[in-house]
């Protein structure tokens, strides 16, 4: 049997404690808290600081940013140590590193993939080289406005290989995970994947039973590329 790398998995876009709690229970390796304020599940800097501190060791948050100011990524990753800042505005390499310099963050970048296969698509392995400094990239759908939008677009269309560490995004679900890990896993050199809409049963609020699924299919992934 080959061993196959277990695929960490984040959920995004918590809003309660309810939904942090479960998460953890269910195994994930990290969530998300989002700091931009349009978006239905935008928390403020005081109430990450407070959902974080009930996270258990070795469970990662992560301050998601859209176009943000660097004064205000540095004071509110302050509040939640460990944090990990991912950037899915149109940050400049020198963006990202002078607001993760601040406290010496680590930080993801989003790219963002359109849905139009006969859309012009960024160049990933320039992306990459232009954010070396990152931790990883973030795959997600381009749609109006910043986030996937629940919507997945064409694995098939990105590059055989990506000289990233990768986390994929962009309308997973339990039913279509398994599939994404499958596409992805081969051409990059981690596979991570990212889930917010897929597991909730309204906009910020999270199903416990679906964050379950999600993560339970995501090991039957690993399992099969295991065999």
């Amino acid at each position: 049997m080959a061993v196959v790398a277990r695929t960490p998995v984040k959920v995004c876009g918590l809003t309660r404690e309810q939904d942090v709690d479960a998460a953890v229970a269910a195994g994930v390796d990290a969530v998300g808290f989002v700091r931009y304020p349009p978006s239905p599940r935008y928390v403020t800097a005081e109430r990450a600081a407070e959902l974080a501190r009930r996270l258990p060791p070795f469970v990662t948050p992560v301050l998601l940013f859209v176009n943000a100011d660097p004064d205000d990524v540095a004071a509110t990753a302050a509040g939640v140590p460990g944090a990990v800042i991912q950037f899915h505005g149109d940050e400049t390499p020198q963006q990202c590193w002078i607001s993760a310099g601040h406290g010496a963050l680590s930080f993801l970048r989003a790219a963002r993939i359109p849905l139009d296969p006969q859309a012009r698509r960024p160049d990933l392995d320039q992306f990459v080289r232009d954010y070396a400094r990152a931790r990883g990239l973030l795959l997600d759908a381009h749609v109006s406005g910043y986030g996937g939008g629940g919507r997945s677009f064409d694995w098939s269309l990105l590059p055989e290989k990506i000289d990233a560490h990768v986390v994929l995004g962009g309308g997973l679900t339990a039913d279509n995970v398994g599939a994404g890990i499958a596409a992805l896993r081969p051409r990059c050199r981690t596979l991570a994947v990212d889930v917010s809409s897929g597991v909730e049963s309204g906009k910020g609020i999270k199903d416990e039973q679906k964050i379950i699924d999600f993560v339970a299919a995501v090991r039957e992934a690993d399992e099969k590329a295991g065999r």
